[in-house]
């Protein structure tokens, strides 16, 4: 096996990972919102608290991963701002207008996003294998979720601001690849990520109650020290170092364990049952897809 061969099933790993972390974020937005926060307040404590370890890490260590030049900064402007802060808030936006499934199933329409963003900007091609896999991708997440119960009606502005969540999801690994295609490291791209989410959440929330929460005892700091490092500078750093060696679309079908991994967690730790039989059909659809895009040869990619 080659050094890029194994750096490429490394890769395919460290998404998994990234979705893994992304999939139990729940149990600390669960926990954070019991402590009297809102959703874009809950971000802000996520990207900054982020964005000061991240810093202080590289301040320390790696110095030079601070970097960039001035004709660049849009990407990072795209993977802060345009991505992660903006996709948070619509995120929270279609969950306040409608349920959780249902913003969690038009969140990872994003998938589709990135394959579209990649045919135009990376000229990938659009292969047999992908769409099968991106298909079996997206009907687990529909299946998992539970979306498919016709009982529950949909929301329009739910469904703008759910598709928008998709979008901007998908602008994160558009947006790195061009970073990366400009040879920056994926740690600078980390970093300046939560950088400028960091300061676009600051710029549209009240502050106090965040102070107020982690400034409440050691061990509310230490959860939300914790919250910041599971949820955002693990998964985001395993996410941009596997866009190296992985294509966008790729990557974005890969990281769909995301909410496999959320319903499972929601099953142990809240005793949210998994429907029978579709929601077990849903996460075997989407572990399917996983394995497909990566096991099929190269040659049908």
């Amino acid at each position: 096996m080659t050094t890029g061969d194994y750096m490429k099933k490394l890769a395919v790993v460290l998404i998994v990972a990234a979705g893994t972390l992304w999939g139990v974020i729940g149990y600390f937005v669960r926990r954070l919102t019991d402590m009297g926060l809102d959703s874009m307040q809950i971000v802000c404590i996520r990207m900054s608290v982020s964005a000061v370890l991240f810093a202080l890490f590289t301040l320390v260590f790696k110095r030079d991963l601070f970097k960039i030049k001035l004709k660049d900064i849009w990407c990072f402007l795209g993977t802060g701002v345009l991505s992660v802060a903006t996709f948070s808030f619509c995120y929270f936006k279609a969950i306040e207008l409608s349920s959780l499934s249902q913003a969690s199933v038009l969140l990872y329409t994003a998938p589709i996003f990135v394959m579209l963003f990649s045919l135009v900007l990376f000229k990938e091609k659009l292969t047999a294998i992908k769409i099968v896999s991106l298909v079996l991708a997206f009907c687990g997440c529909l299946f998992v979720t539970g979306v498919l119960d016709f009982s529950e009606s949909f929301n329009m502005l739910a469904v703008v601001f759910g598709l928008l969540s998709g979008v901007c999801y998908a602008l994160y690994s558009i947006f790195s690849r061009l970073a990366l295609n400009r040879n920056y490291s994926p740690l600078t791209i980390t970093l300046y990520t939560f950088i400028f989410s960091a300061i676009a959440s600051v710029c549209v929330i009240d502050v106090k109650p965040v102070v107020a929460v982690m400034t409440k005892s050691g061990g509310d700091f230490f959860f939300c020290v914790l919250f910041a490092v599971l949820s955002s500078v693990l998964p985001y750093v395993c996410y941009t170092v596997g866009l190296k060696y992985v294509k966008p679309s790729t990557a974005s079908i890969i990281a769909s364990v995301e909410p496999v991994v959320a319903t499972i967690t929601g099953a142990v730790l809240f005793s949210e049952a998994v429907e029978f039989p579709f929601g077990y059909i849903g996460i075997a659809c989407v572990i399917v897809a996983i394995v497909l895009i990566n096991l099929v040869p190269k040659k049908a990619k």
